[in-house]
């Protein structure tokens, strides 16, 4: 019978995964462009790149054998929803007690570090019967993640206009005060949607802080006016998963995607799956936007809670998805999910150069489309350091097929 094992990812003390972030020499990993490198990091950052075996002298505190593996600018994941993460499948109840909504936001975002995303943002309710005792969970979480992975907080109150409108803003204002770094919540659930967004801006423009807002974004008019209102703000405003610009008529979602690219809002797109209503799992027209001139970045959404039961958290599969349902090409379905992702969460640029940040995913493979295709091995490293490594092992029982020489996934290359 055959036989398939794999070891899940993990935060490893092993001799194998280097702890010391002073100093580290990646060998032999190949790059996007063909080339096959060494690279050598030092204090959080890329110190050189060079040809095979060419950074093979000097003080390294380290190496890791990267042959047989892709190296990339490791992705990022700019829509998780941590505190409802891992709940699909709990017996009675959701609980929100901080410490378990704190225990679900840290195993999410270590299974998420594990696919790679070494920076996550999650949206987090707050206000009803919980007040602001899960943003305090998420933000325990954020300390005990540190090192390991970047996790910020996007606050989410439920309503902001009318009579309830003011202990939202309130309470709002308190959660940014307690350390949520991005102003957040969803204005198609407000009785005043206009309002819902007025208020958001005006928060942020206090704090100085981005926003983020859930929206469907099916109403091109309520689209346009807020466009038209978050134009100004800076650092920027950021929309998703906008599933309902998919279905609205061509002619008016394009007018709708020029006026976002005029506004410089970003859209986060989730192909992976919604994180809100069943009945709303379309995902945003991805090229569209894109040809507009919209920055459009893609995360995971839900990680098994009630609106996606089997969501993986991995922003490779959405690249996959990106690429074999959407006709991106791999290059681009991956960037959505790296470099803007990176961009949208305001963190710099990563490229495998000398000079940037040590922000790594190394894959197994050796071309990009096949990465995506089967990336089973994964090393992550964050801050100049391996956090997280899986390996899978595929066996088959003996065969004629067996016998020819096929590429096998885990196994090293002599």
């Amino acid at each position: 019978m055959p036989d398939s094992r794999a070891q899940s990812s993990h935060v490893s003390s092993s001799p194998s995964v280097p702890a010391d972030s002073t100093a580290l020499l990646l060998s032999g990993a190949r790059l996007t462009d063909g080339r096959t490198v060494d690279v050598r990091l030092g204090g959080g950052r890329i110190e050189a790149v060079g040809t095979a075996g060419s950074l093979a002298t000097g003080a390294v505190a380290a190496r890791v054998d990267l042959r047989g593996y892709l190296l990339l600018p490791a992705p990022a994941e700019p829509h998780a929803h941590g505190d409802t993460a891992l709940t699909a499948d709990c017996d009675g109840p959701v609980s929100h007690q901080p410490e378990d909504v704190q225990r679900r936001t840290t195993e999410a975002s270590l299974l998420q570090l594990g696919h790679g995303a070494t920076a996550l943002r999650s949206h987090v309710h707050i206000g009803d019967a919980q007040g602001l005792d899960a943003l305090t969970a998420v933000l325990s979480a954020r300390r005990s993640l540190c090192g390991l992975a970047e996790l910020t907080a996007v606050a989410m109150p439920r309503v902001l206009t009318g009579n309830a409108g003011a202990d939202g803003l309130a309470l709002l204002r308190d959660a940014m005060k307690m350390g949520a770094t991005v102003v957040g919540g969803c204005p198609d659930t407000d009785p005043d949607p206009t309002g819902y967004v007025e208020a958001v801006l005006e928060l942020a423009a206090e704090f100085g802080c981005p926003v983020d807002l859930h929206t469907d974004a099916g109403d091109p008019a309520r689209l346009a006016r807020l466009a038209a209102m978050a134009g100004g703000l800076r650092p920027g405003v950021t929309l998703g998963p906008c599933g309902g610009l998919g279905r609205l008529p061509a002619g008016a979602a394009a007018r709708s995607a020029e006026r976002l690219a005029a506004a410089g809002v970003t859209v986060v797109c989730l192909p992976q799956g919604g994180c809100g209503a069943v009945e709303q799992r379309d995902t945003a027209p991805v090229r569209l936007l894109r040809s507009a001139g919209v920055r459009v970045a893609a995360g995971s959404g839900a990680l098994r809670d009630v609106s996606n039961p089997v969501g993986r958290g991995d922003p490779l599969e959405a690249a996959y998805l990106l690429a074999s349902r959407y006709g991106l090409s791999p290059q681009d379905a991956y960037d959505m999910v790296s470099a803007s992702a990176r961009a949208t969460l305001g963190l710099p640029e990563v490229r495998v150069e000398a000079g940037f940040p040590a922000e790594l995913l190394a894959v197994r493979g050796d071309r990009l489309a096949g990465a995506l295709s089967l990336a089973y091995s994964r090393i992550v490293v964050h801050q100049g350091r391996v956090v997280a490594r899986t390996s899978a092992v595929r066996e088959y029982c003996n065969s004629a097929a067996v016998a020819l020489d096929l590429p096998r996934q885990g196994r090293a290359q002599p």
